[in-house]
């Protein structure tokens, strides 16, 4: 016998009835008649109680996520491994798992399931990712939020180069939403450092803009201006409870995917 009911940051659970034989004191109401009727004896129904989490992976594929200069990878298909081994490790685990692809727009949307087999089309959906015109991060992340019907597990891994107010905004409408919600932030070594030695032509990945500069005189401003927007997207995400993780492209993978390990054990 299986009956569904609904359960906190779970899409559903699952009801197996075993049967034993009534003993006094047992509650009537756990008697299974239908077992009656055919052997006119008592018999009593045990459940045991499985889970489903639903987990949302969000995927920033933006054309600033095609970066790669001190690291071996682009920060994108770093987070194309990330996000392809968390839904593998969601529908392992026989929870549901969907995923969204972004970039000014909702490129795709997969909305969550628990069969293994979907796994596939999960992942070919990754596998065909091709960086994509700008970032429009906060609105992208509010049209999903419209999306998810019930509250679960968010996975966002963005390098969120975009307006942090307005990003921070909507990732807090996930939370207000009673949703749990972890944070990948991807950078390349270099973008938190600048060391570039030399006079350089800067070119916006998004726009094709030019900048021709000597980093090192500017090395010092930028490092603070980038530290004071990291230290900001760190404060109000912990603060709002939202896991915040800020992870470079030459970071292992299993250090990444820890902070999910973590979260999904603390939720069950």
């Amino acid at each position: 016998m299986v009956g569904l009911h609904k359960s906190p940051y779970h899409g559903f659970s699952v009801e197996f009835s075993e049967h034993r034989s009534y003993m006094q004191g047992d509650p009537i109401r756990n008697i299974d008649w239908k077992v009656y009727a055919k052997s006119e004896k008592f018999f009593i129904k045990q459940y045991e109680e499985e889970t489903n989490l639903i987990g949302h992976v969000i995927l920033d594929i933006s054309k600033s996520m095609d970066y790669k200069h001190d690291g071996d990878i682009t920060k994108l298909e770093y987070g194309e491994i990330l996000a392809s081994s968390l839904l593998y490790l969601m529908l392992q685990q026989q929870d549901s798992a969907g995923l969204a692809l972004y970039s000014d727009k909702i490129e795709n949307y997969l909305p969550p399931k628990s069969t293994r087999v979907y796994l596939s089309t999960l992942l070919g959906s990754i596998a065909n990712i091709k960086a994509s015109s700008k970032t429009e991060t906060a609105n992208c992340l509010n049209m999903i939020t419209e999306k998810i019907k019930r509250r679960g597990l968010i996975i966002v891994i963005s390098d969120f180069f975009d307006s942090i107010d307005t990003v921070l905004s909507a990732l807090k409408r996930f939370h207000y939403r009673k949703n749990e919600v972890i944070v990948f932030q991807i950078l390349d070594p270099i973008e938190r450092s600048f060391g570039f030695g030399q006079d350089a032509i800067f070119v916006d990945k998004e726009s094709d803009e030019e900048l021709t500069t000597q980093p090192y005189q500017i090395q010092k401003a930028y490092q603070e201006a980038f530290n004071n927007f990291l230290h900001k997207m760190k404060k109000e995400c912990l603060s709002y409870g939202i896991e915040y993780n800020l992870i470079d492209t030459k970071t292992p993978f299993d250090k990444a995917l820890l902070s999910y390990f973590k979260k999904r054990s603390h939720l069950h």
